[in-house]
């Protein structure tokens, strides 16, 4: 093993000697090259003459750029051209820390690490899984999913994805978590959780929160070691009173010693900025000192830069153009109520068109991007789809015997008749 790897797994069992042992065998291996190239250029930052940089720079010494690309954007070339640290922009490192704190009030008083940016969610994803999964290892996730996980956890990384059913009736399936839980305690337990779900769009009551936090608290005092990822992709879409607003992330960094939480964020979905490909993962644990973080960054660094080396640089540079702009927050809370009254439009209508129960019945929803429907017994939901597309005009995702409807993209004047098109298909296979 390295020594770089072996000093940051020391500082890491000096804060608390379980963390190590939360960690992959890659990622016990792994570390930020402080020694290599990247080290000897921040050594020679600053010196008079600079030949370190792997860049190409003017005779001005800015960066080398064609005309063209700059008519494109209105930041200075230092924002726009050269690459950002493995580790992410630190300005905007720091004002994406602030903004978790501002929406998470939870958080007040507590110690968590500083994000790592990624390249979106995806690989955010994939960079937790590789910190904390060995080949083989078993993820729980509730079922329905994201199906990219399957390609992420199962097919690339050599781990298996296990399910619970999310829901019993209207509200979260705590008994099927309970379940799961007890029936590995004792073991090392990985567990996703994403709120607002995606496929359903739902997101637990205050008080299913407060449960889930309790059931994993009870799991860790058993001695049974616990990771939880926490897919915060749409966070902060959340459309009914009741409904959990902060990440679950916020009550369980100092739940126990036994749980590493790790949020997995970003502009993506929450800031509608879906090209940029800018995420952000952030740890949490009780016993981790600032050095166990900074540690647990530089481990997640050397993952980084051992496969994209940096995130771009323009995207992160326009974001903390973005957050610091003073529109900011009215310019957000514009785009949140356009998805909300969708959602009351698409809810309305179910309301008012009770037929629609003879054909499909609605997954529990509230929140997010998204809604699920059940077409009625017998009919398959992919015979359905191709329907829609083929006669109707009409597009839905079909995955696991349900119907996907994103009512994010789709403006509110159009979901009355998407909604009578489902119906109209689903009666066309019944009657077939």
């Amino acid at each position: 093993m390295n020594t770089q790897a072996e000093e940051l797994n020391g500082i890491l069992a000096g804060s608390s000697p379980v963390l190590p042992t939360f960690l992959s065998q890659r990622a016990l291996a792994m570390y930020f090259p402080y020694k290599g190239i990247l080290g000897q250029s921040a050594q020679a930052k600053g010196v008079k003459y600079n030949a370190t940089i792997g860049i190409a720079c003017e005779d001005d010494l800015s960066p080398m750029r064609l005309n063209s690309l700059d008519g494109l954007h209105n930041l200075s070339p230092k924002e726009a051209y050269p690459y950002a640290p493995s580790f992410g922009h630190p300005e905007l490192r720091k004002t994406w820390k602030s903004m978790i704190s501002e929406k998470n009030p939870g958080l007040t008083g507590k110690s968590f690490g500083t994000p790592v940016v990624s390249q979106a969610l995806t690989h955010g994803l994939t960079l937790s899984a590789m910190m904390f999964l060995n080949p083989g290892d078993e993820i729980l996730v509730p079922d329905p999913y994201w199906d990219n996980y399957n390609l992420l956890f199962e097919e690339s990384l050599g781990a298996k994805v296990s399910t619970f059913p999310c829901f019993d009736g209207e509200r979260f399936n705590l008994q099927a978590l309970q379940a799961a839980l007890e029936a590995r305690k004792g073991k090392r337990v990985n567990l996703l959780l994403n709120f607002p779900n995606n496929p359903t769009g739902y997101t637990p009551m205050k008080e299913e929160m407060t449960a889930i936090v309790d059931l994993l608290k009870e799991t860790a005092e058993a001695d049974t070691k616990i990771v939880v990822l926490i897919d915060d992709a749409y966070f902060g879409l959340v459309y009914e009173e009741g409904v959990a607003t902060e990440s679950i992330f916020s009550q369980l960094i100092d739940l126990h010693p036994n749980l590493m939480a790790v949020k997995i964020d970003g502009a993506t979905k929450e800031d509608y900025a879906w090209g940029f490909r800018v995420g952000f993962i952030t740890f949490g644990h009780p016993e981790a000192s600032e050095e166990a973080y900074k540690a647990l960054n530089d481990k997640l660094g050397g993952f980084i830069r051992g496969t994209v080396s940096n995130c771009s640089m323009l995207s992160q540079s326009m974001l903390l153009k973005a957050y610091t702009d003073d529109q900011y927050a009215a310019q957000k809370t514009e785009k949140y109520n356009t998805l909300k009254g969708r959602y009351e439009t698409l809810k309305k209508e179910l309301l008012d068109h009770p037929e629609y129960g003879e054909s499909f019945s609605a997954l529990p929803y509230n929140s997010g991007y998204f809604m699920c429907i059940e077409p009625t017994l017998g009919v398959d939901a992919e015979t359905v789809r191709k329907l829609l597309i083929d006669k109707y005009e009409t597009g839905l995702i079909a995955l696991s015997g349900l119907l996907r409807i994103a009512f994010s993209s789709a403006p509110a004047d159009s979901i009355p008749t998407i909604l009578s098109n489902v119906h109209q298909a689903i009666q066309e296979v019944k009657g077939a």
